[in-house]
């Protein structure tokens, strides 16, 4: 089996590649996602990613879907304890913000979707600078307190309010982040490299980054010429007409003949041997998109190989 990761200072311990959640409900049915989550769980995987706002921007769709379709999942196959469940708030349309009022609220809505006592990593979806670090740190250490959350973490902040946010738990021994999601990929790595990768090392937090495909784009299947079947196909397709998108597939290309292996499974592979980084996101709307995914676990590259990728990527 597949050895897990310990997530940052927590006492999870996690998949090294998180299924995403956007897709249940949005581009998956509930029978295909549960067709998608069994496959995963029978992978060894562990670590589902959601939000409470997904799949609202989807029509007919009022957010929350895929909670709910995880919970289902979950409750059928009675997997509760072996599963990682990390969800997120500040985005859905009825409990927007980070006011200590609206994550307690939005909290136990997703408690109510997911049909469980418990999540085990809340993230900060988006931060809200308006709000003060204090009031959200508070509200989130309530929730860690009634054990309604296991642990809690952050995406979408900027380094001086994470620190600010890490200082105010440490100085009050408040419940603390203990991992962060970024937007991090071969073709987008200044969205994390630099300050918040160097603040995020040396708080000892765990890196799950998002967008770890670029909407597709590090799958390999868009070339030019090529049409793609995807609801993020135009996402995808604009790294096609940059040096440096062309400069990351070639180099994906050979990596991934050497090894005998999908694009993608290399260029999450890239991403796992990255400094922080546990465990990239990836979703699937379908079972034969998951293979590539998975075998990122077993795909060890050489130092030359990551370096080869790092020189493409700059």
């Amino acid at each position: 089996m597949t050895s897990l990761r310990k997530l940052g200072s927590s006492d999870l311990e996690v998949f090294p590649l998180a299924l995403g959640g956007n897709v249940f409900g949005w581009t998956a049915d509930e029978a295909a996602s549960f067709a998608v989550l069994d496959a995963y769980a029978a992978g060894g995987g562990n670590f589902l990613d959601s939000a409470d706002s997904y799949s609202a921007w989807a029509e007919g769709n009022s957010g929350g879907e895929s909670e709910t379709i995880i919970g289902n999942w979950v409750k059928a196959r009675g997997n509760r304890d072996d599963i990682v469940i990390a969800t997120k708030v500040s985005q859905h349309p009825d409990h927007p913000g980070l006011s200590a009022a609206n994550i307690k609220a939005a909290a136990d809505a997703s408690l109510r979707r997911l049909d469980t006592d418990r999540i085990d990593l809340y993230y900060t979806h988006f931060d809200k600078p308006e709000v003060p670090v204090e009031e959200i740190v508070g509200a989130l250490d309530e929730l860690v307190k009634a054990g309604k959350v296991r642990h809690i973490a952050a995406s979408n902040i900027s380094p001086e309010r994470l620190r600010a946010s890490l200082e105010f738990s440490d100085r009050e021994g408040l419940a603390r982040y203990v991992a962060l999601q970024p937007h991090y990929n071969l073709v987008s790595r200044d969205t994390y490299e630099g300050a918040l990768q160097d603040l995020v090392a040396a708080s000892g937090l765990a890196a799950v980054p998002y967008y770890a495909l670029a909407s597709g784009f590090l799958t390999g299947k868009y070339r030019p010429g090529a049409t793609v079947d995807s609801a993020r196909a135009q996402g995808a397709a604009k790294h096609l007409g940059t040096e440096r998108g062309q400069k990351v597939l070639t180099a994906l290309d050979e990596v991934a003949r050497a090894h005998d292996a999908e694009v993608a499974t290399v260029a999450l592979a890239w991403l796992a041997a990255q400094p922080t980084v546990a465990a990239p996101i990836a979703s699937a709307r379908t079972v034969e998109q998951l293979p590539a995914l998975l075998a990122v676990a077993d795909l060890e590259l050489t130092e030359a190989e990551i370096a080869r990728l790092t020189e493409a990527s700059a």
